[in-house]
């Protein structure tokens, strides 16, 4: 029925139908829509007509500015891994032989301080005995000797030759005992985040061997993995925005000093097809060791770019919309065809002019405004 009148109303006014407004009655409560021939806009056929009331639009903050081309830098989207600067790691290793058992809490990303208790390693009823009770009972057999000889040496029975000979004998043995029970404990020597465990909960492991990697947290390393096919295009980055994959945030490394540390000419065999492009940059506090990432690799400037906030464009059925403002009340839904994203903003290939005012906030306010079908009892478009 509502088609029907729209048609009528289209036929009848179509000699002034470039002179009049977009305006809903006073009854009308700003969310509504109504569909009509879109020749009134160029001939164009974009989309339905949403009406939004100018105190709707102010209340739900919707707010839209004309389009402005401007220099934008081409973008590759890759993937990525924040990594602790090699300088600001510490390994922990194993104290003693025998089972690793972590201490309470021990998980990757765990901030430590320097002295905290890692693991303990228990040599408790291991194939071979415990060391560090074999490495006991030589200090309390070494220290009776010692014990013996030395009033006998003080009285001139015994050489000092062999006096020193049996300090030096308790002296080796007691630096060989931990003092722990039954094994050894491995303590953290630096402050820091664990980003890795090198060894699983139980597992044996030999004296000196690595359990875990502390990183400091106040310089860091990004990690983008540049496909090989954008291996031309190398030489046009400069810098990376990345968004980790626990956050919705995106850093600017050019915000926290960050700066490319090295480019290398060829795939890794690690990752191969890939070639991995190193940035440095400070911590700010929300980059975690070890976390994924999506890294947005900024290039050459391009002039004459029509962008967009990310937040002005919304997505249905796999195309890309835009809302374009006719007047003061009514807003058009527009087809556009995007390019790349730098994670804030996005390039506009198709789909608007210059002359066109799009919605850059509240873009979901007027989505639905559109999608909830109701025109206003007494609301008319007069085309």
């Amino acid at each position: 029925m509502m088609k029907h009148i729209c048609r009528s109303i289209v036929i009848c006014s179509i000699a002034i139908i470039y002179m009049t407004a977009c305006t809903p009655s006073a009854q009308d409560d700003g969310l509504g829509h109504h569909h009509h021939d879109h020749s009134s806009h160029g001939g164009n056929d974009h989309g339905s007509e949403i009406v939004l009331s100018a105190d709707q639009a102010k209340k739900f903050g919707v707010y839209s500015q004309m389009v402005k081309p401007r220099d934008f830098n081409n973008i590759i989207k890759v993937s990525g891994q924040i990594e602790s600067a090699p300088s600001d790691q510490s390994i922990v290793s194993a104290t003693a032989p025998g089972i690793v058992k972590f201490t309470h809490g021990m998980v990757e990303g765990k901030i430590v301080s320097n002295g905290t208790t890692i693991a303990r390693i228990s040599s408790k009823n291991i194939a071979g005995g415990d060391p560090n009770e074999s490495a006991r009972i030589a200090v309390e057999a070494t220290k009776r000797e010692l014990d013996r000889l030395t009033p006998l040496h003080d009285e001139g029975i015994v050489s000092t030759k062999e006096y020193y000979a049996a300090k030096q004998a308790y002296e080796e043995a007691r630096s060989a005992y931990s003092g722990t029970p039954n094994g050894g404990i491995a303590k953290a020597a630096t402050s820091g985040a664990i980003t890795q465990l090198l060894v699983k909960e139980g597992e044996y492991v030999t004296t000196g061997q690595p359990i875990a990697v502390i990183s400091g947290s106040t310089r860091l390393t990004l990690r983008a993995d540049l496909p090989e096919k954008y291996y031309k295009q190398l030489p046009t980055i400069t810098t990376a925005n990345f968004k980790p994959a626990y956050g919705n945030d995106i850093i600017h490394l050019n915000e926290v000093n960050g700066k490319m540390v090295s480019v290398p000419t060829t795939a890794t065999a690690q990752q191969t097809g890939y070639i991995p492009i190193h940035f440095s940059f400070d911590n700010n506090g929300e980059a975690i060791p070890g976390a994924f990432v999506e890294v947005y690799l900024i290039g050459n400037t391009k002039p004459n770019a029509i962008v967009l906030p990310n937040d002005a464009i919304t997505e249905q059925q796999g195309k890309y919309y835009v809302y374009v403002k006719l007047d003061d009340e009514c807003y058009e839904k527009r087809l556009v065809t995007i390019g790349s994203s730098n994670g804030d903003e996005i390039e506009i290939l198709a789909g608007l002019s210059r002359k066109d005012e799009v919605v850059t906030k509240g873009a979901i306010i007027v989505k639905l405004a559109e999608s909830s079908g109701a025109v206003p009892e007494g609301h008319s478009h007069n085309h």
